[in-house]
């Protein structure tokens, strides 16, 4: 997947200005694609210029000038050639993991603090997955959401997001205090 296919999808939604898709990406989109607000920012001038999103000026008194975008007709039918196609399967690429595999032979105390770190992160983005999942579901319970409710696709990804960052947490914690019982956070030998 290239950023234009998550920033197309990110537009989905209305005219966003750079600013409000940085904030819409945070929210929503980044529990399954980074980037930065720089790069969303180059992206829209890319996607503007190949026709799949349009761009208006809004003028405001009382602030700078801002740009709003939308995704175009040629846009939802990159969207839709995107959509045909075969997603490859996602890998795990951490450097953390590389740090615990390697644990029997190094100081585990780093390594410990390490995934107590990850874990305090994760569970930091659980409680905002969360917030966002109750925001999206609008007061509706989540079965009723499921077969009713409008804009399905950004709760699928909330939800995946949930369960990927209730994963990393329970991981980090459980792999942390068997390494702390097994080694007490000294050097091994």
């Amino acid at each position: 997947m290239a950023l234009r296919h998550a920033v197309l999808a990110a537009l989905l939604d209305g005219e966003y200005s750079g600013y409000q898709l940085a904030k819409a990406f945070d929210a929503g989109v980044a529990n399954f694609w980074h980037a930065l607000p720089q790069q969303l920012y180059a992206e829209l001038t890319k996607l503007e210029a190949d026709g799949l999103v349009a761009g208006r000026q809004v003028i405001q008194e009382t602030r700078p000038n801002k740009r709003l975008f939308h995704v175009t007709e040629e846009g939802l039918a990159e969207l839709e050639r995107f959509a045909a196609t075969t997603a490859k399967p996602s890998f795990i690429r951490d450097d953390l993991l590389v740090k615990v595999q390697a644990v029997d032979r190094i100081d585990a105390a780093p390594v410990i603090e390490q995934l107590d770190a990850r874990a305090r992160t994760a569970a930091a983005k659980v409680e905002i997955l969360e917030q966002l999942a109750v925001r999206l579901r609008g007061g509706r319970d989540e079965a009723e959401f499921l077969a009713h409710g409008a804009r399905l696709g950004p709760y699928l990804t909330c939800l995946r997001g949930l369960a990927f960052e209730r994963e990393t947490r329970d991981w980090c914690e459980r792999s942390a205090g068997i390494l702390r019982a097994r080694y007490d956070g000294h050097q091994q030998s």
